[in-house]
């Protein structure tokens, strides 16, 4: 990416502190950090993660190098709108809210699988630029991104008295998948514009786990208990501090980890807006990884193999919610094709791309 000094974190913008976890300290096993990520994966379901060890910079100029690219070239792999989400999104495609309002973003999404077995095509194909960084780039840090957060997930796995492996069962890296990866680029906000805009609607994340990467604020959380947004701080000067806090990225869980523990692990609602202060005239680039379960895998609480699910399941004011019905595949793409504005029929086309922690006040 080009070397210039973005603006800090505005500090009289409120941000929702998160706690920081040590991934060092996670892969040593210390009880100390495996209870904050446990407190932080159940209270709101972020966290800083420091220590991983994985660079995100080539991802970024990947993203850079493939929206540089000719619009008409791009739109060649779009993902259209039959449910898939691997591909290329143009700005304008989504909807962010129940009345359509539209996107402000683009982006492209790399399916692990596709990463994995190129040159040879998994689930499609990708643009030039994408192909051109697919071993070199795209491959490590998904192989890299799919480690830590499997690694996490171990823990959960143990923490709900699973037993071993069951979680790992369910993201087999045999089996064709959602996980992919993802680098955004979103405009900076027109001249003259006050208010923010919503580059993507709110929700919670479509599968296990996510790991993020950002480049200027912009990411908003709704805590738990509240109806008030509050920003997550970022506070980066490329290329020196390319992350939210320099080294750190950010965790979430998301719907099918809230689903398989029964509601313990929380996939709270998160939103993404224009970047606050003098953040906003700048592009805002983010890069995510997304582990998410197997195809084939059934969204539901593992009661049978856990007492401390099914206690929560029990307890639970839905417990039904608990069994979708769904498979991974099935549950991806309905909220995938549901949200592309082609598909729009009303209201309820937007309230059935949503996901877990649905709010249908929340935009």
């Amino acid at each position: 990416m080009p070397s210039v000094t973005l603006p800090p974190f505005p500090s009289d913008v409120p941000t929702h502190p998160l706690l920081v976890v040590d991934y060092a300290l996670i892969k040593a096993n210390d009880r100390t950090e495996i209870d904050k990520l446990w407190k932080a994966a159940t209270e709101i379901g972020f966290w800083y993660l420091k220590n991983h060890q994985v660079d995100p910079n080539e991802m970024f100029d990947m993203g850079v190098e493939t929206m540089n690219m000719p619009t008409s070239e791009k739109v060649k792999f779009e993902q259209g709108d039959g449910g898939m989400s691997h591909g290329y999104k143009a700005i304008g495609a989504n909807a962010v809210d129940d009345t359509g309002a539209l996107d402000t973003v683009e982006y492209i999404n790399i399916a692990k699988d596709d990463a994995f077995a190129y040159p040879k095509v998994a689930r499609r194909s990708y643009p030039a630029a994408t192909n051109a960084r697919m071993e070199s780039t795209i491959a490590p840090f998904i192989r890299k991104s799919t480690e830590v957060n499997m690694v996490l997930i171990e823990i959960f796995n143990d923490r709900l008295g699973l037993p071993k492996g069951a979680l790992a069962q369910r993201h087999s890296p045999e089996e064709l998948s959602g996980s992919e990866a993802r680098c955004t680029k979103t405009p900076p906000k027109p001249q003259g514009m006050s208010e923010e805009l919503r580059a993507i609607g709110a929700h919670s994340d479509f599968g296990s786990m996510s790991f993020l990467h950002n480049r200027l604020g912009g990411l908003q959380v709704l805590v738990p208990g509240t109806e008030k947004w509050q920003y997550i701080k970022v506070n980066c000067i490329y290329p020196f501090e390319p992350q939210p806090i320099p080294g750190h990225a950010i965790c979430n869980v998301g719907d099918a980890m809230a689903l398989f523990s029964g509601g313990i692990l929380r996939s709270n609602i998160h939103r993404v807006v224009t970047p606050p202060g003098d953040q906003a005239k700048h592009e805002r680039w983010s890069l995510v990884f997304f582990t998410r379960p197997g195809d084939s895998i059934i969204l539901r609480a593992l009661v049978e193999d856990s007492p401390l699910i099914a206690e929560a399941v029990k307890k639970s004011e839905d417990p039904a919610k608990y069994e979708t019905g769904s498979t991974s595949f099935e549950w991806f793409a309905r909220r995938t094709k549901n949200q592309r504005i082609k598909n729009r029929t009303g209201p309820e086309t937007w309230q059935a791309s949503r996901g877990t922690e649905h709010q249908p006040a929340a935009s």
